[in-house]
């Protein structure tokens, strides 16, 4: 039987696309992390600053293209 650390070794969870994608378009655009999850029918997007979410809002279609999605996006400061 193997145990815990042997399965969690070989685990590796990969991200969704669309997630993979939209961090990657907000280190190019914005050269900032963000932390990105899914809720329901919606992806939320999550910022360290007020004035960063604001500018996104001008973005969003941008974002939905390189992520590929028709999902709702959500901003968030956080």
């Amino acid at each position: 039987m193997d145990n815990l650390r042997d399965l969690l070794g070989k685990y590796s969870a990969q991200e969704p696309p669309e997630i993979a994608a939209i961090k990657e378009y907000m280190q190019a655009q914005f050269q900032t992390d963000c932390k990105v999850a899914f809720q329901g029918e919606s992806i939320v997007i999550t910022v360290r600053s007020g004035a960063l979410a604001n500018t996104l809002r001008f973005h969003l279609g941008k974002l939905r293209d390189a992520a590929q999605t028709e999902k709702r996006l959500v901003i968030r400061i956080g």
